[in-house]
């Protein structure tokens, strides 16, 4: 209804992650809308942690959305210029 471009996730966390704090954690820098629904299908995001927020991504992104940003407060600055955060697109 807004016609953003851009959903800005604020979170605990400064990117998303696959097997979250597990040995094998993989920080996620970027990832498409596909690749997202591939993950949460996986399971790779917990109820009441990271699955709700990727679900509300993944709508925003199906509604007509082009890009989300998920970052903590302290890289907020920095993920907006593209230096971390986990950005994902359509």
């Amino acid at each position: 209804m807004l016609s953003a471009r851009l959903f800005v996730m604020v979170t605990g966390v400064d990117k998303v992650a696959l097997n979250y704090r597990k040995p094998d954690q993989k920080d996620i820098d970027r990832m498409t809308l596909a690749e997202a629904k591939q993950y949460l299908a996986e399971g790779h995001f917990a109820p009441g942690s990271m699955k709700p927020k990727i679900e509300a991504i993944i709508e925003f992104l199906e509604s007509g959305g082009k890009q989300a940003l998920v970052t903590d407060p302290q890289h907020l600055v920095p993920a907006l210029e593209g230096k971390t955060g986990t950005w994902i697109v359509a």
